[in-house]
C-alpha cells in the first residue's frame, strides 16, 4: 500500500534528491532515504512501490524546484524585451539553476542513470522536452530578440556552464561566468 501524506512524500524526495548528489545513483535506498529525511526505517517504502518511482519522481522534484515563482515571472514578462533584458533573465536562471546545486547534481545522475533504465530515459527525455518548450514558449510571447534556434543554443550552452559550475567551482569566477553569459546572449542572439 502507498501512502498518500503529500507533505511527507515530498520532504522523502527532496531527501531522495540530496541522496542522488551526494552518493550517486548507486546510493539512493529507501534507507539511504529514510536516514536522510530523518523518518523511522521503512517510511519511504511505504511511499513509493519501488524504487524506479522514487528516482522518477526526484527528476520531477527537481523541475518543481527550479521553477521561478509568479512574482519573478511577471517582473520578466514587464521588462523591456531587448538584449540587456535577456542577458540579465540569463544570469538569473543560471544562477537560480546554480543556487540548486544538489538538485541539479541530482538531476545529472539521473540522466546518468536513465542511459541505464529505458522507463527512466522515457521520463526524463519527456520532462526535458516540456522545459525546452516551456522555454520557447515563454520566450515567443516576451518579445525577446532572437529565434527558437538561439533559446536552444543558449539552452544547451548554458546547461554546460552550470555542470562546469556545481561540478568544478573553481574553474570559472562568478564574474567570469556572468561575462560568458553576457557573450552568449550577444554573439547566438541576433535582432
Amino acid at each position: 500500500m502507498v501512502r498518500r501524506n503529500d507533505g511527507r512524500r515530498a520532504a522523502l524526495v527532496d531527501a531522495a534528491i540530496e541522496v542522488l548528489a551526494r552518493e550517486g545513483a548507486r546510493g539512493l535506498t529507501f534507507r539511504a532515504v529514510d536516514t536522510e529525511a530523518g523518518v523511522p526505517t521503512g517510511t519511504a517504502s511505504n511511499y513509493f512501490g519501488n524504487r524506479d518511482d522514487l528516482l522518477t519522481q526526484a527528476g520531477a522534484r527537481v523541475y518543481e524546484r527550479l521553477t521561478p515563482d509568479q512574482a519573478e515571472v511577471e517582473r520578466q514578462r514587464t521588462a523591456t524585451p531587448d538584449k540587456e533584458t535577456y542577458v540579465q533573465l540569463m544570469r538569473e536562471v543560471v544562477g537560480r539553476v546554480s543556487g540548486f546545486r544538489t538538485g541539479y547534481l541530482a538531476l545529472l545522475e539521473l540522466r546518468l542513470e536513465a542511459t541505464r533504465r529505458p522507463e527512466l530515459r522515457a521520463v526524463l527525455t519527456e520532462r526535458v522536452r516540456a522545459d525546452l518548450e516551456a522555454n520557447l514558449s515563454y520566450h515567443e510571447a516576451s518579445g525577446l530578440p532572437g529565434d527558437a534556434t538561439a533559446v536552444k543554443l543558449l539552452y544547451l550552452a548554458f546547461n554546460w556552464l552550470i555542470v562546469e559550475q556545481l561540478t568544478l567551482p573553481d574553474f570559472l569566477s562568478d564574474a567570469e561566468r556572468d561575462a560568458l553569459v553576457a557573450a552568449a546572449v550577444e554573439r547566438v542572439v541576433t535582432e
